[in-house]
């Protein structure tokens, strides 16, 4: 195409498409793979079932919908998204409707980016389709709704949960991705620094006591305490997990499902599997007072727990069992360590390229004069294909552990505020690294930026 054709072909692609259509110059050979691609999408092996029957479909209120969601272009954009989303790396999956139509968007490593963009027309038709493969009811569209799909791409099995809520453009739906076939980690592969990998190593050894991880919604909690359940001999022991949902199958593990329809909360689950003679239990999250009693008592029975709290840093879960309703002695009686997490995105290896950072950028961290004269370059990433022009890719995490030795445990058991808690192990017994300096040795070592550390640790 020449030079004068290029604005009159952008015009028409615009016309046609209802939207502004940008020129970008790229090789012949990515090109051909493009339109290779594009060209074999609907072939591909990309299955999304339900396991409901049709029958469902028989009300004629629905018939319509039900036909306009099984057109082949909403077959092949939602195909295309979960695929695209699955390619990235992607967490989760964002259609959320707004006044111009239906946006779509993923989350990638932490950070929502622009997804393919859904055809205007087929707003309704395509969360309509998502929610036919998720079994919901898609007559209903004002009540937040939840279900759950499975889909085979090529040799992997992914589960996604839907969530579905009503707003003042329409459903919005998020769909969480969970690789039933990824790779399960250990606590060797998690980034902690050598000090705190051992530690944990040998709390997750220990015969009884709870074990608390901490951290924010997408912290990797989960994934902390699978590492930790997989450090343990499930061939001479019996290890039990309540989980809501279950991520991830864990081989000689007995894993039991939160299923609130059914009347079975993490309590009512707990209880029952006290019955069960385990010698480690998993408690996904502690939400009430009753879990968090039942939890406590299992620690002190002779059993281990690992559980999780939603707080800021790990020295706020102390306080928080106690409001959870906890007596001071049980906590102390039982607590042995509290490791608070978060994700920051690691640098992009392809595109890493070293600088010399600023004083202000180090101020930020709230380094001493002596310690910003001693910094030498950083890395940052510059962006690239690789990692979507973000200059990320791929997470770590930062972390932060408090033991319970004899000092902290008697001021627990005395009622101590959390402000002299914290004076006690800022002072003679510290606990080693907390969430910012952790961030701080993983930036100097090029895996995370100054950025990531202020973005995901709290001043």
């Amino acid at each position: 195409m020449t030079g004068s054709a290029l604005p009159e072909a952008l015009d028409d692609l615009s016309i046609a498409y209802c939207s502004t259509v940008i020129a970008e110059s790229a090789s012949a050979d990515e090109v051909e793979r493009l339109i290779e691609r594009l060209a074999t999408e609907a072939e591909r092996t990309v299955e999304l079932e339900r396991a409901g029957a049709d029958d469902a479909w028989d009300d004629p209120l629905t018939a319509d919908v039900r036909d306009l969601a099984t057109q082949p272009p909403v077959v092949r954009y939602v195909n295309l998204l979960v695929r695209d989303a699955f390619d990235a790396g992607a967490s989760d999956i964002h259609l959320e409707a707004t006044r111009a139509g239906l946006s779509a968007r993923f989350r990638l490593d932490g950070i929502l980016i622009p997804a393919p963009e859904a055809p205007a027309a087929l707003h309704h038709a395509i969360v309509s389709r998502v929610k036919l493969l998720a079994e919901l009811d898609i007559a209903e569209r004002r009540r937040p709704q939840d279900g759950r799909i499975r889909v085979r791409l090529e040799s992997r099995e992914l589960d996604l949960r839907v969530s579905t809520v009503p707003t003042m453009y329409g459903e919005s739906v998020v769909l969480r991705l969970l690789d039933r076939g990824g790779r399960l980690v250990g606590l060797v592969d998690l980034g902690m620094s050598p000090a705190t990998l051992h530690a944990m190593q040998s709390l997750a050894r220990k015969p009884y006591g709870l074990i608390l991880v901490t951290g924010p919604t997408g912290s990797g909690k989960t994934t902390t305490l699978y590492a930790a359940l997989l450090s343990r001999e499930a061939a001479t022991e019996k290890l039990i997990t309540v989980e809501d949902p279950i991520e991830y199958q864990l081989p000689g593990v007995t894993q039991v499902p939160v299923h609130r329809e059914a009347g079975i909360s993490f309590a009512q689950a707990l209880r029952s599997i006290l019955r069960q003679d385990p010698d480690v239990l998993m408690i996904g999250e502690m939400r009430d007072s009753e879990t968090a009693g039942l939890a406590v008592q299992a620690a002190m029975t002779g059993h281990l727990v690992f559980s999780t709290l939603h707080t800021n840093d790990a020295l706020g879960a102390i306080p928080r069992l106690t409001d959870l309703g906890v007596p001071s002695y049980l906590v102390a009686a039982t607590l042995e360590a509290v490791l608070a997490q978060r994700l920051v995105r690691r640098v992009c290896e392809r595109c890493a390229e070293k600088y010399t950072p600023s004083r202000e950028e180090l101020s930020l961290l709230g380094l001493s004069e002596e310690e910003m004269n001693a910094v030498g370059q950083l890395v940052h990433g510059t962006g690239c294909a690789a990692c979507r022009s973000t200059g990320y890719r791929g997470r770590v995490g930062v972390f932060e552990l408090v033991m319970v030795s004899d000092e902290l445990r008697e001021a627990i058991a005395h009622g101590a505020s959390e402000g002299e808690l914290r004076a006690l192990i800022d002072g003679p017994v510290s606990h080693g690294a907390t969430l910012r300096s952790d961030g701080w040795a993983k930036a100097l070592a090029g895996l995370t930026t100054i950025e990531e550390v202020l973005r995901v640790v709290q001043s």
